[in-house]
């Protein structure tokens, strides 16, 4: 039976020391392991160049939280959780390399959603991109939006912008 006296802000700030001693030796082995995967895996693990390597990096820090926080799952069944969700992203990284199909498939294809400083409202609604966000990337490139050439939203969600020396010096 717990400690009848123990205060309840105590409790609340330390949990169950079980659990805090069990973090405190599964967090170092789960940590190193998935250090040593993602170096095997190489720079791509990483990477947001789509959606689908987005997906995975958020995956493996769900995992690695759950290997944490969850006593019911083992640093071996983390490990391995991890380990297959990177053999998936290098067999379909792999595969679209080599096929056009499989890269339609889990790749998405830039849009334009602005040109010579005009936005493109039909694109701009599909891809669900506002005037604030046109606003703000060119902020960030500098330039007033009426000064760029093109506004492109890349695969993985970040806008690049185009500056057209002509237009930037009107």
């Amino acid at each position: 039976m717990g400690n009848a006296r123990a205060k309840p802000g105590v409790v609340v700030i330390i949990g169950d020391l079980d659990a805090v001693v069990r973090i405190l030796i599964v967090g170092p082995l789960a940590y190193v392991s998935l250090i040593v995967i993602l170096r095997v895996s190489g720079k791509r693990t990483l990477s947001k160049m789509n959606a689908f390597d987005f997906v995975v990096t958020v995956a493996l820090g769900s995992l690695l939280a759950t290997v944490l926080l969850d006593s019911s799952v083992g640093v071996v069944e983390g490990v391995a959780a991890m380990s297959v969700l990177v053999v998936g992203q290098y067999v379909v990284s792999w595969l679209s390399v080599r096929s056009d199909r499989v890269e339609r498939a889990v790749k998405a294809e830039p849009t334009l959603v602005l040109v010579d400083g005009r936005p493109l409202p039909e694109a701009m609604r599909r891809m669900r991109v506002t005037r604030r966000d046109i606003d703000a990337a060119a902020r960030e490139a500098g330039v007033d939006s009426t000064r760029v050439a093109e506004m492109i939203l890349e695969p993985a969600g970040t806008l690049s912008v185009v500056v057209d020396e002509a237009l930037k010096n009107q």
